[in-house]
């Protein structure tokens, strides 16, 4: 009997093939700016990077890669972002191809959408919106490029920091201002900043999300829960992140920049981690509280069916709900006027916890492996991996060979877990015919 894939297993495959496509045109000579090919870890990592919108270089996208290997990196961060189920279904609707119950289910697990009824209707609406969001995003970006780099590079550095930004990639093309360099040039440019910042929000915050507003406009009453959910999150956590930001470098990084550099670096270090990988001042600076706040917010990351990664707005909503209600000894998961169930517990304990369990791991096995590193350091790595960031502290081109091959497996895992997670929104449980007899134990 033939074995057939699941729909997570098929995703997977899916992601892995073409992690492994990138990888092979990134190791053409004809990708690298010296005319040599890469290597085939550089172009591993840099291909699993790009397909799992992460944003962690081995190499200086400008100064290591020609416009052929920039074009295949970017094309990996669209796919990536988007989700291949996503826009290969777009391509059968626009070949006219009729789409079977199998492909609605893989868009269903792909996207992270609610229920099965629809998704052709809303992959549709995925493909047009992103084309509008990018393009616009482009076109504001030019504007200060264009002027600063002439018309065809001006462009071109739209195009693709739009597509980055959107897709929460954090790859960059502003090598030319030194190596690594990401966009420390414009901390204080307040068209770049913000153009940047609401490309990360809006690619950040789901397309279930965008599908609700769409539909409902202002009528904020009948957005659906999760909609709620992930817009009163998302604005917490940027409000708050961008506060904690300002106190604890205002000392230090914030310390010679006026009152609009400070606000727009607070802003923009409150924003990137969740989980676009830029940044707008050095991140081998921040002081060990800021390091910390980081970590925080590359763990909780953006919201589900969205180009983001990390837990998700909507687990950690459910984690503290479930926290709070248990301190004031109550029954049930009340927001907005609405019950959660019992199901969104268990699946958001299950994800809180396996995100965290391996992150621990894996920066336990680097601590070993790089024992030289400040653990703040390993740390950032690990949850910017995992969280399919990119923020680094610098280290990520000097680790050894293991600890690469590491935070390859912690984007693979990161970007594919969520989707696994999905998974048992959909798949039906077996419940065992007989039950144990039950026994109490002391807990806390």
């Amino acid at each position: 009997m033939k074995h057939r894939l699941s729909r997570v297993q098929t995703i997977a495959l899916g992601f892995f093939i073409i992690i492994a496509l990138g990888t092979v045109l990134l190791m053409l000579p004809i990708s690298s700016r010296s005319g040599e090919s890469a290597g085939f870890l550089n172009a591993l990592f840099t291909s699993t990077s790009s397909t799992c919108v992460t944003g962690l270089v081995l190499l200086d996208t400008y100064n290591s890669w020609s416009l052929f290997g920039q074009v295949v990196i970017l094309a990996l961060i669209q796919i990536g972002g988007l989700g291949f189920i996503t826009i290969s279904v777009f391509l059968a609707i626009f070949l006219k191809r009729k789409i079977g119950l199998k492909e609605r289910n893989l868009i269903q697990e792909s996207v992270n959408t609610l229920q099965l009824a629809g998704t052709v209707r809303l992959v549709q609406k995925i493909v047009i919106y992103t084309a509008w969001i990018e393009g616009v995003g482009a076109l504001l970006l030019m504007l200060r490029f264009i002027p600063q780099f002439g018309w065809l590079k001006g462009i071109w550095y739209g195009i693709f920091h739009s597509i980055s930004a959107f897709c929460n990639a954090g790859f960059d093309l502003m090598g030319q201002f030194g190596a690594y360099s990401s966009l420390t040039a414009y901390y204080d440019d307040i068209l770049v900043n913000l153009v940047i910042m609401a490309l990360i929000i809006l690619g950040g915050i789901g397309f279930i999300v965008w599908d609700d507003i769409s539909t409902h406009k202002w009528q904020v009453r009948k957005y659906l829960l999760h909609t709620k959910i992930v817009l009163t999150m998302t604005l917490l956590l940027i409000a708050a992140g961008s506060l904690c930001f300002f106190l604890f470098e205002r000392g230090n990084l914030l310390a010679g920049m006026d009152t609009k550099g400070q606000i727009l670096s607070s802003l923009f270090g409150a924003v990137t981690p969740r989980t676009a990988g830029f940044n707008t001042t050095d991140t081998g600076m921040y002081t060990e509280a800021t390091r910390l706040l980081t970590v925080i917010l590359m763990f909780i990351g953006g919201s589900p069916g969205s180009t983001a990664g990390g837990i998700k707005t909507t687990t950690m909503m459910v984690i503290l709900l479930y926290i709070w209600s248990n301190l004031r000894n109550k029954s049930g998961l009340n927001i907005f006027g609405r019950r959660l169930d019992e199901d969104c517990i268990k699946k958001a304990s299950t994800v809180f916890f396996i995100n965290l369990l391996l992150a621990a791991v894996c920066g336990l096995a680097m601590c070993g492996l790089e024992m030289e590193l400040p653990l703040s350091d390993i740390f950032m790595e690990v949850f910017s991996a995992i969280g399919t960031v990119g923020i680094s502290t610098g280290i990520t081109r000097d680790l050894s060979l293991a600890s690469k091959y590491l935070l390859i497996l912690l984007m693979y895992s990161g970007r594919i877990g969520s989707m696994s997670f999905a998974l048992s929104f959909t798949e039906r449980t077996r419940t065992s015919p007989v039950q144990l007899p039950t026994e109490k134990i002391t807990i806390g």
